[in-house]
């Protein structure tokens, strides 16, 4: 019985170390677009975290299709700029104040991500975003292969 009990105590203290062992933590290194006006507002245009890219929401106003083109057209930039292409969006989040509109136009969209994988997707109509005359935000999700 007492070589049970010393071998389920020495047991425990091992287990119990293995739990005390904190995951590693990747780094994160923020991307600024527009340093000033991001850091004014509070965030990072891209964060990268071990092989994840999180993008902010690049917004537009004006007509649905140029305000498409535009939006990712500096998605484009930013996935270039780290290293990456629309073939490494995995999640996209797309915030219109006329959903309709941007539906209709999904062509336009369409044309970034021509001969690649399609990423998985949110639309969502919201009444407003930052700025009242803003009718297109996105946001991207995209992963490094190595």
């Amino acid at each position: 019985m007492r070589n049970y009990c010393t071998l389920l105590a020495l047991a425990l203290v091992l287990l119990s170390g293995c739990a005390a062992v904190s995951p590693r933590s990747s780094p994160r290194t923020c991307f600024h677009d527009d340093e000033a006006f991001e850091t004014d507002v509070g965030f990072c245009q891209a964060v990268r975290s071990g092989k994840t890219l999180y993008i902010s929401g690049n917004a537009a106003k004006g007509e649905m299709a140029s305000a498409i083109l535009k939006v990712y057209t500096d998605l484009q930039k930013t996935l270039e700029a780290n290293g990456l292409s629309f073939a490494n969006v995995v999640k996209e989040n797309v915030y219109s104040t006329d959903l309709g509109a941007f539906i209709q136009n999904k062509a336009v969209r369409k044309r970034f991500y021509a001969n690649t994988t399609l990423p998985a997707a949110t639309w969502v109509q919201v009444q407003r975003l930052y700025t009242p005359a803003i009718v297109l935000e996105v946001e991207l999700v995209a992963e490094y292969s190595k």
